[in-house]
């Protein structure tokens, strides 16, 4: 396993509107398409569904991930994630996941002006 560290600047988070809705890709490493999380209002709880492409890890992740921004926001959100890295170790992995928590806790800090 490789244990080289991920650099945060290389994960990246952008965002399109679409009408009301709003659309979150997030990459990183070789880019591509894992998984599709969209989370919507229904009355005060959000729900999830999500379409992952068969051997992919990153709805592991993206699930939570548009739960969090549709409540905090309050509008459907769709979560697009790909971020692949040769030989990730644990550690390498577990880094990843504390990158794009970061990066989406300082997204949604900066749209709705609160700590999520």
């Amino acid at each position: 396993m490789t244990t080289y560290l991920v650099h945060p600047d290389d994960i990246v988070l952008s965002e399109t509107e679409v009408g009301r809705d709003l659309l979150l890709l997030i990459t990183g490493g070789v880019r591509h398409i894992g998984a599709a999380s969209t989370a919507y209002m229904d009355g005060e709880f959000a729900r999830v569904m999500t379409s992952a492409v068969p051997h992919h890890k990153e709805h592991t992740i993206s699930e939570a991930i548009a739960l969090k921004a549709a409540a905090a926001l309050n509008r459907t959100v769709t979560v697009v994630m790909g971020i692949h890295y040769d030989d990730l170790s644990k550690e390498g992995i577990l880094a990843v996941v504390n990158i794009v928590n970061d990066k989406v806790e300082q997204y949604l800090v900066q749209k709705a002006g609160t700590n999520f």
